[in-house]
């Protein structure tokens, strides 16, 4: 994504796979009055992009977020792309499954195996998503993520995962972007139930998983929120 000019954004793909992310954007028109934030159309947003590590307030930020991803979730789904058609997020968790115990057996020595695949297990022996399927961002990494001078949340940039599938994956963003009280705070806007709740961690726990050896030499923002999220999701509860 780059600036142009003063107010106007150009977003282009890096490679060919992404062609099909400007397509899914398109729908962002219809979108956007519905939500509570400003969202990435074609105009240059203010923020920075959110630290994990320096949340001035978490409980703010975490229910500015839930905010946005239950008004998300209310939205009218039809003609939306539905999950597992043009992407991989939405879809059952268990989908992950061979992924997410490939990515453990590289990180030998350099995370807790036992404690992170018996927290993976438990996610993938949650219930799975029986209703219809609901509007997910689907990337809510810290980086699509964007806060004010004060701290709250001022926009949500990227919609190229967004999909009409199950809610656990934008829930993931619990444990992606917060600790334990920002984390209660967020699930308290949301209202998930439990099943959709262990999904969530589990979607976090594939996704820090997995980019950990793939960024591990070359992208250290992304290497310091996987270990936030293999830390959080670990952490007594």
């Amino acid at each position: 994504m780059n600036r142009l000019g003063e107010d106007m954004a150009v977003r282009l793909p890096r490679i060919p796979g992404g062609t099909g992310t400007i397509e899914t954007e398109l729908r962002l028109p219809k979108l956007a009055p519905l939500l509570p934030v400003d969202i990435s159309l074609h105009r240059w947003l203010d923020g920075e992009s959110l630290n994990v590590e320096q949340v001035a307030d978490p409980v703010a930020l975490a229910q500015d977020l839930g905010g946005f991803v239950a008004a998300l979730r209310r939205i009218d789904t039809t003609g939306g792309p539905i999950a597992g058609r043009d992407g991989s997020r939405g879809v059952p968790l268990a989908r992950r499954d061979a992924a997410t115990r490939e990515a453990i057996a590289q990180l030998d020595g350099l995370v807790d195996g036992p404690a992170v695949t018996t927290a993976w297990e438990a996610a993938v022996r949650a219930p799975t998503w029986q209703r219809p399927g609901v509007w997910i961002h689907g990337d809510l990494p810290s980086g699509n993520v964007l806060i004010d001078d004060s701290g709250r949340l001022s926009a949500v940039i990227d919609f190229g995962c967004m999909a009409v599938g199950d809610p656990a994956c934008d829930v993931m963003a619990a444990w992606t972007l917060f600790e334990a009280e920002g984390r209660e705070a967020f699930r308290s806007v949301i209202e998930v139930d439990d099943a959709t709740w262990t999904r969530g961690r589990g979607w976090a726990l594939s996704f820090a998983l997995i980019a950990l050896p793939y960024y591990m030499h070359t992208n250290p923002v992304f290497v310091r929120d996987a270990r936030h999220v293999i830390r959080e999701v670990l952490a007594p509860a």
